[in-house]
């Protein structure tokens, strides 16, 4: 069988380490006691040449187990003086920090291993050689690992790519017998983790022998698809690999705390101190604590009230916040005085997630859903480093859907639910890139090279025609493009079906725009008039359509259009806005997550229906959770509950029923569909709708979207009599019933393309799309070239290459939007499901109230314009809405 699983069963450390050197053995045994399971079971399997894939907390020693084998190997050559100048192991992360890292964690047990072979066993060693090759690596560093190789070379998927490239330093890496990808979960969701499973294809290939693989990664789900993905494939069929699943060996502590018993009542203000005063108590009854939020602003917010409210307790050298938009330097401080145990506490988004070694956290604060159980284990996981310890958390929630998710979320962990890694597929962007580098080796044949990339797991469905087109584009055999500045790369010949490099650029134009980490451009938002407004990011600015409304430095702005970096707006005071500014910040529900909420649902409704007794008791049970907990959740579905009787509903909101609204407001038909399948399902869904009905109505459809569901706005119209000067409302009702007929699964991916084809977002992917396969250069002859030629470039190209049919950079862009971005296949699947009557629809009649579970779509409609206070105001407005509601006779 190609992908085994291997039983934990009892094994004695003696047997592991008398495979061991003995004064490596004997280092093992003085330094840590014994092993972990990780390193019981990878040893003996890696020695043996095995491919592994280890899966186990931080702290379970996984790097170690790694690299034990491969020491041992070295150190029997070190013995006879036979270590060769040449790389034997290739350590691969995605964090330059956890190179550093290990780097240094190498070296210390090397010197440590050496004085004991040298002392107690009188054995001299050669030494063995460990080296960093990252983008960070100056050009004397490179000159120096030429002459003296590394015998372990540390890198990034982008430097393994360019290393590839090279001429010199890539005959060094010849002969390679090992490879480790660390961080494999990190890397296997994304298109580096795409681009790294090409360059180890075109490494074994270049080595011309089987390299043993190894990888390791804290939460993986399946881990068969993570092992394919680390292994490959060979003649079609998925190479061997020996899976150690450890995931669950670590104990846990995790609760859901609430800093006020009542979320509706208390005012914002309240709220906030009471939270502040619960971190600090928190934070004060531990040694270090790292607190995770979801957002960069989320971080800095939370870091300057405690040195706000608290200052003689958060003092500048007892604090700290880390996360991507600081400095690298900052960042690197920060890391130290963690490690050293310096910090009280530090505050991060989502930059300390992964295993770079922070020294001793003893809890772990979440301030809102990590929105993944995936997360929320990654993230406390970092508590207890050390094996043994427990991993202890506290999620603090200050929001009734927050409440549910998270302690839905914590039952699951406690169940040990994984969520599961999205992969991309056949990305013709990165294979792009990889074209080029085979082009710069030598001349293939295209049935070898079509072979060799079908290898890589993630591309081991790409069809011939999509490989061909994308070496026709290579080769520049779209011609128009030449006035747009891009020429063929490669040279293709359809006769003989063989291709290799054109031009003495190409080598460089591969070496310098290599890598699937897209640029970000910040937009400049001016007024009409060119007034110059603020900043926005590029994130944001795809989600904006004409006529959106939006928030910036307090005040309200429409959209009107885009041009390069600038974003045109007029102010409107009247309107409220339409999308919120932090939007493209926001962590996605997960699907897997998101139907155990709507099975926790289905459940509190029956018993509900049921007219259970202590139904509050029987949440605490349910959900191991505290009674002030399980009391909230109760309440909640008990208003939604009655609502919903009240409004004669015969079925609930769950994974198996879709409730939908249809409320009146002064100024619009809102349409809520409670759709709980995540944020990037009910992306897709609601873009499917939103067109559809903006077809059929022709007028412009405002969207809300959360994980919970989206609401679609149909405005209502002003007229302007012009004999009296009143503005009259033009109401047309659409009726829902309608609505949800408008979009089928056989047609989602049909609306979807014309629905995106003209959006922000789908031009800002086209442009990464196209830096990442070499039409637009990010570095040309030595120069960089900036993000607004980049841009403008984009804008050019894009209009010529929408016109040619297939062309396989607009299809990536089609591609990466649909199956990354949104969730095309999950959502299919759900409007397979309505349409074989598995999911049902509950429609409501016309309303002037939203139902408590629509409360926060509300609100969120609303939140830009308004601070915590409105909108805590608004939802106790709704509430009471709500309460007369059901008061009514």
């Amino acid at each position: 069988m190609p992908i085994k699983k291997v039983k934990l069963r009892k094994v004695k450390d003696e047997k592991i380490l008398k495979l061991l050197r003995p004064y490596l053995a004997f280092w093992f045994k003085k330094k840590f006691g014994k092993l972990t399971l990780p390193q019981k079971f990878s040893i003996p399997l890696i020695q043996k040449g095995k491919n592994v894939l280890i899966t186990a907390p931080t702290g379970s020693g996984k790097t170690l187990a790694c690299f034990t084998s491969i020491l041992n190997e070295l150190f029997k050559l070190a013995e006879k003086n036979l270590l060769e100048d040449k790389v034997y192991a290739i350590y691969v992360s995605p964090l330059r920090a956890l190179n550093n890292d290990i780097y240094k964690n190498l070296l210390i047990p090397l010197k440590e291993v050496k004085e004991i072979a040298e002392k107690k066993f009188k054995i001299k060693l050669q030494e063995i050689r460990v080296g960093v090759r990252t983008g960070d690596t100056s050009s004397y560093e490179k000159q120096k690992q030429l002459k003296n190789p590394p015998h372990i070379l540390i890198t990034t998927p982008e430097s393994l790519a360019i290393i590839l490239g090279t001429k010199k330093f890539k005959e060094k890496i010849k002969d390679v017998k090992w490879v480790i990808v660390d961080e494999i979960h990190e890397l296997a969701n994304s298109k580096r983790g795409v681009h790294l499973s090409l360059s180890l294809e075109r490494l074994e290939n270049f080595v011309g022998k089987r390299i043993v693989r190894i990888g390791a990664g804290a939460t993986l789900e399946p881990l068969e698809e993570a092992a394919k993905f680390l292994v490959g494939l060979e003649n079609g069929k998925s190479r061997n690999c020996y899976i150690i699943d450890a995931r669950f060996v670590k104990p846990i502590d995790l609760k859901v705390i609430l800093p006020i018993k009542d979320l509706i009542y208390t005012d914002a203000e309240t709220i906030n101190k009471k939270m502040y005063e619960l971190i600090d108590n928190l934070i004060s009854k531990h040694r270090t604590t790292l607190v995770f939020t979801n957002t960069r602003s989320g971080a800095e917010r939370v870091h300057f009230h405690l040195k706000q409210l608290f200052p003689s307790k958060y003092l500048d050298e007892l604090t700290g916040v880390h996360h991507s938009s600081i400095s690298r330097d900052i960042r690197l401080d920060v890391e130290n005085k963690l490690k050293n145990g310096k910090l009280k506490v530090v505050i991060s988004s989502t930059s300390l997630e992964l295993g770079i070694d922070i020294g001793y956290i003893d809890l772990v604060i979440q301030i809102g859903s990590p929105k993944s159980v995936s997360r929320l284990m990654q993230r406390i996981g970092r508590a207890g480093h050390k094996l043994h310890e427990i991993s202890k958390g506290r999620i603090i929630v200050l929001d009734r859907d927050d409440l549910v998710e998270c302690s839905v979320m914590t039952k699951k962990a406690y169940e040990y639910f994984l969520d599961k890694f999205h992969m991309p597929e056949n990305c013709l962007d990165v294979l792009a890139q990889h074209l080029l580098g085979l082009a710069n080796e030598r001349k293939w044949n295209v049935y070898e090279a079509y072979e060799l990339i079908k290898k890589a797991y993630p591309y081991r469905n790409l069809k011939f025609e999509t490989f061909l087109s994308i070496l026709k584009y290579l080769a520049g055999f779209y011609h128009s493009l030449e006035d747009y500045k891009v020429y063929g790369k490669i040279w293709f010949d359809e006769n003989t079906m063989e291709f290799g490099r054109r031009g003495k650029y190409s080598r460089v134009i591969y070496t310098l725009n290599i890598g699937t980490i897209p640029d970000e451009l910040k937009i400049k938002v001016r007024s009409l008039k060119g007034k110059f407004i603020g900043y926005i990011e590029e994130g944001f600015l795809e989600r904006l359509l004409p006529g959106d409304i939006f928030v910036l430095a307090g005040k309200t702005y429409e959209f009107i259009k885009a041009k390069k970096d600038i974003a045109y707006v007029k102010e409107v005071k009247e309107k409220r806005p339409t999308i919120p500014s932090w939007f493209s910040e926001q962590l996605p529900l997960s699907f897997e997550l998101a139907i155990e909420i709507g099975k926790f649902r289905e459940k509190v409704f029956n018993w509900l229906e049921k007219k259970e007794k202590k139904i509050d008791e029987k949440i605490k049970k349910e959900l191991n959770c505290s009674k002030e907990v399980a009391k909230a959740i109760y309440d909640y579905f008990l208003i939604q509950y009655k609502f919903l009787k009240k409004m004669e509903a015969k079925r609930f909101p769950s994974h198996k029923t879709i409730l939908i609204e249809n409320v009146i407001t002064s100024d619009s038909q809102n349409i809520v569909f409670h759709t709980l399948f995540g944020r990037k399902v009910n992306d897709t869904l609601s873009r499917a709708y939103a067109y559809m009905l903006m077809k059929k109505l022709k007028k412009s459809i405002g969207i809300t979207i959360s994980d919970n569901g989206f609401i679609l706005s149909i405005p209502f119209e002003f007229e302007k009599r012009f004999w009296i000067k009143i503005r009259e409302i033009k109401k047309e009702f659409v009726d829902p019933k309608e609505v949800v007929k408008l979009v089928s699964s056989s047609k989602l991916e049909e609306i979807l393309r014309k629905a995106l084809i003209n959006t922000e977002l789908f031009k800002r992917k086209f442009r990464h799309n196209a830096t990442r396969a070499l039409m637009i250069l990010r570095n040309y002859k030595g120069h960089e070239i900036s993000l607004v030629k980049q841009q403008m470039s984009a804008e050019r190209l894009i209009k010529v290459v929408k016109k040619i049919k297939g062309f396989p950079i607009i299809e990536e862009t089609y591609r990466e939007i649909l199956e990354d971005y949104m969730d095309i296949q999950n959502s299919k699947k759900i409007l397979k499901e309505i349409e074989n009557g598995k999911i049902k629809f509950e429609i409501l009649e016309k309303s002037n109230i939203p139902s408590p579970f629509a409360h926060n779509l509300f609100v969120l409609s609303e939140s830009d314009v308004v601070l915590m206070e409105d909108r805590k105001a608004l939802l106790l407005k709704l509430h009471k809405q709500v309460l007369e509601k059901i008061k009514e006779k």
